[in-house]
């Protein structure tokens, strides 16, 4: 049977646009929640500067008080060399540095172009590597851009490429305002497959046009067999007006239960902690498999 490896990245990606300070307690008790669910990686945190990203002041601290689960991964996301060192010191074994495959969007999200931002990683990931720690790197606006539309699926291959000769052991190619239809996400996977194996890719759904499922379903049929996904469908684009969160991890896993994948995660357990996250954040949960399963469960 397949095996397909759910990346977690709720407590991160779905996190770090709320309005509201998220209590720490809150943090840790959300990691650990879907830790114990069978989630094979759960993103935690990021070392960025809490002047532009404050919901992620206290990563070193959700990471301190951390009962981390043996097999388990807890990678953090980091941009630049002053992170990675705070990184380090919290003894984080996996990061990940984030790239985009338009120039607007690199220009307005890390004030670079997008040559300047892989240089940059340049050095973090070769330090990375040499304490011993596994690097992710993450590609946005792969299907589209809010400012230059539609993205040259060539460009996100060379930049794919270029994050796997940085030493990423994977590349997760985000649709970061959800504008993507299943044959341009197939194809364009296609297309990045011709200069990464299929087998370092991953995907990461943003559900903006209720797309997201159909969309990884046609990129299964290409051989990716690694998915990103937040409980409760957490997160959203802040340089993409209406954008809404990341494809949900309840959705995700009947989806791929539905087909007989193997996942090794409990849709009942991340199905309680997407209505706990929710009502502890005071918002609509963002998962309709998870809506509709809580009701089964009543």
């Amino acid at each position: 049977m397949t095996r397909i490896r759910i990346v977690e990245v709720g407590p991160r990606d779905g996190l770090q646009n709320e309005p509201r300070t998220v209590p720490l307690d809150t943090k840790v008790e959300l990691v650990e929640r879907l830790a114990g669910a069978g989630l094979p990686a759960v993103e935690a945190g990021a070392f960025v500067s809490p002047k532009w990203v404050p919901q992620m002041a206290d990563t070193a601290a959700l990471l301190a008080r951390l009962r981390r689960r043996p097999g388990v991964s807890y990678p953090v996301l980091v941009p630049n060399a002053k992170g990675l060192e705070a990184a380090l010191a919290a003894g984080v074994e996996e990061i990940a540095v984030f790239g985009a495959a338009s120039e607007s969007f690199s220009q307005r999200n890390i004030n670079c172009s997008i040559a300047e931002s892989l240089e940059r990683f340049r050095p973090v990931a070769a330090q990375a590597l040499a304490a011993g720690v596994r690097v992710r790197g993450y590609v946005s606006c792969v299907l589209g851009c809010p400012y230059e539309g539609e993205v040259d699926p060539g460009r996100v291959a060379e930049v794919a490429a270029r994050l796997i000769d940085l030493g990423c052991y994977e590349v997760s190619l985000g649709d970061t305002i959800g504008v993507g239809t299943p044959a341009r996400a197939r194809a364009l996977v296609r297309r990045v497959a011709g200069a990464v194996p299929v087998e370092r890719l991953a995907l990461h759904f943003h559900d903006t046009w209720g797309q997201a499922v159909a969309n990884i379903l046609a990129c299964l049929e290409t051989g990716v067999t690694v998915v990103d996904s937040a409980v409760a469908g957490l997160g959203g684009c802040p340089y993409a007006r209406g954008a809404s969160g990341n494809v949900a991890t309840e959705d995700v896993l009947y989806l791929l239960h539905g087909l007989g994948l193997e996942t090794g995660v409990d849709l009942d357990s991340v199905a309680r902690t997407g209505e706990w996250i929710s009502a502890a954040l005071t918002r609509p949960n963002g998962s309709k498999a998870g809506h509709a399963w809580m009701a089964r469960q009543a």
